[in-house]
């Protein structure tokens, strides 16, 4: 993962701007309400538009693994979810050395503007280290990923949460035995993908990792289902998913549930998406090989 040296990182920004900004990617406000809130602390309305523009996700700066990588081969699954929304299509990277190889799958789940570019990068990467990468878009139901980002955060507000959670599901089962699967699987998730990381754990007995990047945990009287191994990155500047927090490791606790937790401290929510100011090179660079470490150990 890199950072690029000539664009500012999450520091650079005023505290009160990049809660304004969480907001707006979680739909709490609207842009408009984000460049109204954010004149007052920025001295103008252009210049908070301005703001919202540099805050906002850069794709092409923040890749690292093109869709053309000879490295990778990238196909596209529609799995069926009778308990969801009926269909949903999922991206799926492996990497092309290993065409004929049964593999072990990561879930990736995205947050909460669909199946975007950076979430298909995450994917390759995934695929350039030996896994086969199958990620879900719930934008399935209406079209798939708009190539907006404010269109697809409009489009995935419509949704039911409750379809999109059986949608991953789905998606996760079949993994299982599709094509080039070795029956080993894992989940990786971030935001919203956190909660489906989470959720995956309480849902599939057999899933041997989860690991959520700053998301929502599960329903609690549901933690005493999970078998997988947890690894559970938060940051530190993240005081509205991080309030969750005592009341989950209270019951996996009590639960007996195999986990590890790390607060990244200084780090934004948002941390590892290296296509936005919010990204901390250092926080992603050690959670990434964590991560990648716990895979090892209970996948291969």
């Amino acid at each position: 993962m890199t950072q690029d040296a000539d664009r500012k990182g999450a520091t650079a920004y005023p505290r009160a701007v990049l809660d304004l900004f969480d907001a707006y990617v979680h739909g709490a406000i609207d842009r408009r309400g984000f460049v109204t809130q954010c004149a007052v602390h920025v001295g103008s309305a252009a210049a908070a538009t301005t703001m919202l523009a540099a805050l906002s996700p850069d794709f092409a700066r923040g890749q690292v693994i093109k869709p053309d990588d000879k490295r990778i081969v990238i196909s596209h699954v529609d799995i069926a979810s009778p308990a969801g929304n009926g269909t949903v299509r999922a991206y799926v990277a492996r990497p092309a050395a290993k065409t004929a190889a049964k593999l072990p799958v990561v879930i990736v789940a995205h947050e909460n503007r669909g199946l975007n570019p950076h979430i298909e990068d995450i994917a390759r990467r995934l695929a350039v280290d030996g896994y086969m990468a199958v990620a879900p878009d719930a934008l399935t139901t209406i079209g798939g990923y708009p190539g907006d980002e404010d269109k697809a955060r409009a489009a995935f507000a419509t949704l039911d949460r409750t379809k999109i959670g059986e949608d991953f599901v789905a998606a996760a089962t079949h993994a299982r035995t599709m094509a080039g699967s070795n029956g080993k699987i894992a989940a990786v998730g971030f935001c919203f993908g956190g909660w489906i990381a989470n959720l995956l754990a309480t849902r599939l007995p057999d899933l041997r990792a989860a690991v959520p990047f700053y998301g929502s945990p599960p329903a609690l009287a549901d933690v005493p289902k999970i078998k997988a191994q947890l690894l559970i990155h938060y940051a530190g500047n993240d005081a509205r998913t991080n309030a969750a927090w005592p009341d989950y490791e209270a019951a996996l606790k009590q639960a007996g549930t195999h986990y590890k937790a790390y607060i990244y401290e200084g780090a934004e929510h948002g941390f590892n998406n290296d296509t936005t100011p919010r990204f901390d090179k250092a926080a992603a660079d050690l959670a990434w090989a964590r991560t990648l470490a716990l895979l090892r150990q209970t996948i291969g």
